[in-house]
């Protein structure tokens, strides 16, 4: 079985506030700047541990391995509602990687990029193959916009159970 079609989620927004601005910029940390308020949200973190203590809005680009969040709707992110991975909530970032090369390779490529390695990693996170689990995911992942103004090329995996929310890490969940 061939993984289902995945909402296209991407970090977009941010790339098109920042062609708005007739400057061209690179790194997300300027375009923040720019924005109202002065920057997007970072979570709140455990010192030691690093993992997310306190429910709130975070910067989609401050998303780690083992973060837990809560599901939007919208097809371009910039920001994802995250929450301690000790408390329910809908999906969890499982795997990253980076992209590779200086040209935008096209949506169809990193759809496919990221379908292929997101299945690749669920396997393993789950410890059971993604044809016999239950379990489902999709892909943060670069616009061209995103590629092109912010230098974006991280690919999140995410994780989730479409037959409502969890508690705790879904890492060797076999199901």
């Amino acid at each position: 079985m061939s993984p289902a079609p995945r909402r296209v989620l991407t970090r977009a927004l941010i790339a098109l506030t920042a062609l708005a601005v007739a400057v061209p910029l690179t790194g997300c940390g300027i375009v923040r700047d720019l924005l109202p308020g002065g920057g997007a949200p970072q979570p709140e973190r455990d010192e030691t541990s690093q993992e997310i203590v306190e429910e709130g809005q975070a910067d989609v680009f401050a998303l780690r391995v083992g973060d837990c969040m809560n599901e939007v709707s919208e097809e371009l992110v910039s920001e994802v509602p995250v929450v301690p991975c000790d408390q329910p909530h809908d999906e969890e970032v499982y795997f990253d990687f980076t992209l590779q090369g200086d040209e935008f390779p096209g949506e169809d490529a990193v759809q496919t990029e990221a379908d292929t390695r997101c299945q690749a990693e669920f396997d393993a996170f789950v410890g059971l193959a993604y044809d016999s689990s239950t379990l489902d995911f999709y892909a943060y992942r670069p616009s061209e916009e995103s590629w092109t103004q912010l230098d974006d090329r991280v690919v999140s995996c995410v994780i989730y159970d479409p037959a409502g929310q969890v508690t705790g890490t879904l890492a060797g969940a076999a199901y």
